[in-house]
């Protein structure tokens, strides 16, 4: 061929370059590790001195070198640009090559890598090569060699063929990332799924410490670990251990729970590992303890923080080598059981006062549940509030005493909630729970937005708040339709609203 590039020699020549790119190309789905040596081919067969393979970012609209032959890190970095800035932003903007066969005497060569030197910038060429995908340019390929200016047009065709293939690199590799991206999507969305659906039947509840605890019970229940639920009284620290046992293999074996600070300091030991006949007065029997029933099971030792000092030493016994006596037996009885401890009672400080054995504390606490309590997660408060409700048989709770609810710090947690909702139902006529049917804790000034609680007045002005608000949902927050429900001008109902200061835009949606 008359003409062709230095290093190529004639079809044979050009048709074992492509070839050699092909070959190069195939070898990886990685951009990345195929196209240096594909610039290195360039430069072995074309003579090439600079190869540059440039591409652009369609969500920010620059112009970066993704690979590069005969550059530096650094010059790499300063090879910037944006769409038709320098040589490399124009081909990309206009999807035509570009050959300087003088970079000295173009002015949109900027140069702006550093790469070529100003006393060799007269005899240097610049070709440059769109590479797209259809009719969308994805990048360019740049090539700097020494002017051959007969040979421009070999160049030029003999780089486009080359950035066609490297296209299909470039929709392989886009292709890839686009996959990677919707499987991770995929992975995210099947790893929230999993831990929405885990959530234990028997707890309600779905604000973000919930969620933690969830996962915690994921994480355990199928173990043999020992756990240790701490939490205040009445966050539920029992319905944490049922969901641990029924989530767990040992859910067809026995769930025991024995409730340490119910049971006097002379039974204990009885209660939890049985007793021979004649062990003590009244014994007239053998008798089976709480471990050897939830033989295969669990155990559920309640308020931990309370058991007798004595009963602590033989507890730690069955945690280490899972035996026991009964009391007044000899024989020693080997249990399979996992045990699961709760308390509200600060552990630490009963350790520093020597009334919780230190060994004993750290055999039961190798996995820890924190419950937290309700004022700490007030957006589960309604939900619980409406099992509740469906509970006790009671249509809906009033929005005064949903602010009520949500207003109250709850020092007794979930129990103490629910008998709020079981004395209100108690209470209600019309199955609708108002303000007026929650307990005296909860008729706070700041809560119902009345005087001091007690008197005549406040009375009379909390019931009709509360009348008013009810008629003003029902309404969606149209005055005079409220008015009319109640059998009220549309001024009396302004005025009552000014006095209590509600706000009617609440109850349009």
């Amino acid at each position: 061929m008359i003409g062709a590039p230095a290093g190529v020699r004639g079809d044979v020549g050009e048709l074992t370059l492509l070839f050699q790119v092909s070959r190069i190309l195939d070898e990886s789905l990685d951009l990345r590790e195929v196209v240096g040596p594909v610039l290195e081919e360039l430069r072995n067969r074309l003579g090439v001195r600079i190869g540059v393979l440039s591409l652009l970012n369609r969500e920010t609209g620059e112009i970066s070198i993704e690979a590069a032959l005969g550059l530096s890190a650094l010059q790499r970095e300063r090879g910037r640009y944006k769409m038709g800035e320098g040589i490399i932003g124009r081909v990309i903007e206009t999807g035509q090559p570009v050959v300087v066969p003088n970079v000295a005497a173009e002015p949109l060569f900027l140069n702006r890598t550093g790469a070529i030197d100003t006393e060799q910038a007269a005899e240097e060429s610049f070709t440059c090569v769109p590479i797209k995908l259809g009719n969308q340019v994805v990048g360019a390929l740049a090539t700097g060699r020494l002017s051959e200016p007969a040979a421009s047009e070999d160049i030029v065709r003999l780089l486009s063929i080359v950035a066609s293939m490297i296209a299909q690199a470039v929709k392989l590799r886009q292709m890839a990332e686009e996959q990677r991206q919707r499987l991770a999507a995929e992975n995210d969305r099947l790893r929230g799924e999993l831990q929405s659906r885990f959530r234990p039947s028997n707890i309600i509840g779905n604000s973000e410490a919930m969620r933690a605890v969830y996962r915690l019970i994921e994480h355990v229940a199928g173990s043999e670990a020992t756990v240790l639920i701490r939490g205040e009284t009445g966050t539920g620290k029992d319905l944490v251990a049922h969901a641990i046992h029924y989530n767990s293999p040992r859910a067809e074996r026995p769930f025991v729970k024995v409730n340490v600070a119910a049971l006097p300091d002379s039974v204990i030991e009885s209660e939890l590992f049985g007793h021979e006949r004649g062990a003590f007065t009244g014994a007239i029997t053998s008798r089976k303890g709480r471990f050897e029933l939830a033989h295969g099971g669990t155990v559920l030792l309640d308020e931990i923080g309370d058991l007798a000092p004595h009963v602590q030493v033989k507890l730690l016994r069955v945690l280490q080598e899972r035996e026991f006596e009964r009391v007044g037996g000899t024989a020693t009885i080997r249990s399979d059981v996992r045990v699961i401890a709760a308390t509200n009672r600060n552990l630490e400080k009963l350790l520093e006062r020597e009334l919780f054995r230190a060994d004993l504390y750290y055999r039961l606490a190798v996995f820890p549940v924190h419950i937290p309590p309700l004022r700490e997660r007030k957006s589960d408060i309604m939900q619980l509030a409406d099992r509740f409700v469906e509970r006790y048989g009671v249509r809906r709770i009033s929005t005064p005493a949903i602010d009520m609810l949500m207003s109250y710090h709850w020092p007794g947690n979930v129990r103490e909630l629910e008998n709020c909702i079981e004395r209100a139902a108690l209470l209600s006529i019309d199955q609708v729970i108002h303000g007026h049917h929650l307990p005296p804790s909860l008729q706070t000034a700041d809560a119902t937005g009345t005087g001091p609680p007690g008197t005549l007045q406040s009375m009379v002005a909390r019931v009709e708040r509360e009348l008013i608000e009810e008629a003003l949902k029902w309404a969606r927050g149209n005055i005079a339709a409220a008015g009319r429900r109640l059998g009220a001008t549309e001024r009396i109902m302004g005025l009552r609203v000014r006095k209590y200061r509600i706000d009617p835009a609440r109850f349009r949606t």
